[in-house]
């Protein structure tokens, strides 16, 4: 039998099936054929309908609540694995849980080690992933783990906009380091923004270190859940003197009143991946695709090439 190394396969859980298939067609290839089959109490079987069986397979899908986005990932880790796949990589545009990164105070989980550990026990061999809330969940894994970044999608664009006296700036201390690493690549200033919240998803008070006066100011996140934070920073800036103010966020979580703060805000524009899927359109918001950046990176994987360019902040 000739030497050859088999094709890698593409499948998708059921939220993800959009951009799977975007990933699938950069890739080169179709999506593989999965049957989901779900009991009348919701509880769900996939199925492949394919034979897998010492290959290497890559399973597309973000893990943001509900749960059944994990569990459907689970699900098809193990059935994989059962059916003797070679190599099982769990791809996670976004990994959902990711806030829950340590103890912030007594007798909580840490749900982002519980993931982790959930997706090895299922099969996983290897993760690739996008823009982690915190960096150190690679830390959790015993498998390899491709930590991409979505600033590579995102600064050409950032440049094609050609603003001038552009100033990035972070929506929390949390984000000091990203916002760092974006002012580097387009040298250009950085503020910083200081909240303290009253509750989860709650801003009580936000304070400005920086000045923005006469600034175009792009705010960088890693994501967006309900726009609180976004939104009060934009009318922040804007009273400080701002031109405009833009928002990066690669994962567009967008839950509760998120899209009706981002249309009555001063957020010029939100500009976000599709590593989530929009519940619903909106003009201010514009999605650049991360499809292309994850097909490259799966084809250097399967072929045993560096990806390390796509680790570049």
């Amino acid at each position: 039998m000739p030497n050859t190394k088999p094709e890698a396969k593409i499948f998708s859980i059921t939220q993800s099936k959009t951009l799977a298939e975007k990933i699938a067609t950069a890739y080169g290839t179709e999506l593989g054929k999965v049957i989901t089959s779900t009991y009348s109490d919701g509880e769900f079987q996939p199925s492949y309908e394919e034979s897998i069986r010492g290959t290497r397979i890559f399973i597309i899908g973000s893990t943001n609540p509900s749960s059944e986005n994990l569990m459907e990932m689970l699900l098809m880790i193990d059935a994989a694995k059962r059916a003797s796949a070679r190599h099982i990589t769990a791809v996670l545009p976004y990994f959902g849980w990711a806030r829950q990164d340590r103890k912030d105070k007594p007798r909580v989980p840490i749900a982002a080690k519980l993931v982790a550990k959930m997706l090895e026990a299922a099969g996983a061999t290897r993760i690739i992933t996008m823009d982690l809330h915190a960096d150190q969940i690679q830390g959790f894994f015993e498998k390899p783990v491709d930590h991409l970044f979505a600033s590579t999608i995102f600064l050409p664009y950032l440049k094609e906009l050609n603003l001038e006296n552009l100033t990035i700036a972070s929506p929390d201390m949390g984000g000091s380091k990203r916002a760092y690493a974006y002012s580097k690549a387009l040298e250009s200033d950085v503020v910083i923004c200081y909240k303290q919240r009253a509750k989860a998803n709650v801003i009580s008070h936000m304070e400005l270190i920086g000045d923005v006066t006469g600034k175009n100011v792009v705010l960088v996140d890693d994501m967006v859940d309900t726009a609180g934070t976004l939104t009060k920073a934009a009318d922040v800036m804007m009273e400080r003197g701002a031109l405009s103010v833009r928002a990066i966020c690669t994962h567009p979580i967008l839950s509760g009143n998120a899209y009706e703060r981002i249309e009555n805000s001063k957020l010029e524009e939100l500009i976000v991946t599709d590593s989530i899927p929009l519940k619903q359109e909106s003009k201010k918001i514009k999605v650049l695709s991360c499809a292309d950046l994850f097909a490259e990176v799966m084809q250097n994987v399967h072929f045993n090439k560096s990806i390390s360019s796509k680790f570049l902040m």
